[in-house]
């Protein structure tokens, strides 16, 4: 029975996990709270295979012990790969990924946050809770007839599209590799920057979409834009993002990402001083709202996660091609150059 070490696991990770191990894999599997990283990859001594998530730190350092373990197989449970040193893995660990797990959860969280802040939801259940049925401040607007620049047109970005449409609104896009016979209107950064009502973001991040809202973007927006981000935090430099609210130049802000996120989110710090100066005044903020990178947080998207990792481990072990593995050469060359049937090495 191969031992297989989880970390940065939560009780709802483990719901769908246990229960389809149980019921088809057969896989030892030993939880851990800790996030990977160099100083708790130690704890790996004995483990056949590895499974992390989206805020843990794959790095040289962490590589090279589990690698010294004889660990081969690192398998995120997650769809995005930013944390993980490639060029270090390639040849020694097989790295594989939850590329879809449910594109309909992340995009209908993002208008989830979208609406609330718009229409004010948050603050009215606030107010009614203490018998204050006063609407002064609590105006919107009409979302139909407003154009949103949706940034990413992959699974998650072409729902969210759809959705918009739904209410209404215009939909623009920008995406190095335009989906074809999408239907979509694609324009370029800066003209997305300067038609859009509303910007969300649905792209992976890369050296080329780092801090992609920055300063200057900012400035050739509208006055009053809404930006909207579920995908990951390091797309928008925070700290621009805060001048521009302080400016009046952003209207409004729904974020489920953090660029800092990594020892803050999926934990309780109510009773400590958050030392995050710049999320601590984002969050003060009455046009800002913050959710803890739970877009994914459906039981649907938990089970998919969790049967896509698992069948990610068998085929490892059952020394099959690994349909899901993500390596050096597809970050260098920008796709995988391997066909299902093969590994990357």
């Amino acid at each position: 029975m191969k031992k297989i070490g989880f970390f940065d696991t939560k009780p709802y990770d483990r719901v769908w996990f246990d229960r389809l191990n149980n019921e088809k894999y057969g896989f030892d599997i030993r939880y851990f709270e800790n996030k990977l990283n160099s100083d708790t990859a130690m704890m790996c001594s004995g483990l056949d295979g590895v499974v992390a998530f989206v805020n843990d730190v794959i790095d040289k350092k962490t590589i090279d012990i589990l690698s010294g373990f004889g660990i081969q197989i690192l398998a995120l449970r997650c769809a995005g790969y930013n944390n993980v040193d490639f060029k270090v893995a390639y040849g020694r660990i097989h790295v594989v990924r939850v590329p879809a797990y449910s594109p309909h959860a992340v995009a209908e969280h993002a208008m989830a946050l979208l609406l609330t802040l718009n229409r004010k939801t948050h603050r009215a259940y606030n107010r009614t809770r203490d018998f204050n049925f006063s609407i002064s401040g609590l105006t919107g607007f009409d979302m139909y007839g407003k154009t949103v620049g949706i940034i990413g047109t992959g699974k998650i970005g072409r729902v969210f599209a759809d959705i918009c449409r739904g209410f209404g609104m215009s939909v623009i896009a920008y995406d190095p590799y335009p989906a074809k016979d999408s239907g979509i209107d694609y324009v370029s950064h800066d003209e997305l920057f300067r038609r859009a009502d509303i910007i969300s973001l649905h792209a992976p991040l890369t050296k080329d979409t780092y801090h992609l809202i920055n300063k200057e973007a900012i400035e050739k927006m509208k006055d009053g834009v809404y930006i909207v981000n579920t995908s990951r935090g390091a797309l928008v430099d925070s700290e621009a993002l805060l001048e521009g609210i302080k400016e009046g130049k952003i209207g409004g802000a729904c974020l489920d990402v953090y660029e800092e996120e990594s020892d803050i989110f999926f934990e309780d710090y109510s009773n400590v001083v958050i030392k995050d100066d710049v999320l601590a005044r984002l969050i003060s903020m009455p046009n800002v709202i913050v959710t803890s990178h739970q877009a994914f947080l459906t039981d649907e998207a938990l089970k998919n996660i969790a049967e896509t990792t698992l069948e990610n481990l068998k085929e490892f072990f059952d020394g099959k091609g690994l349909t899901n593995e993500i390596c050096y050469r597809c970050i260098k060359y920008g796709k995988c150059t391997k066909n299902k049937k093969e590994r990357c090495f």
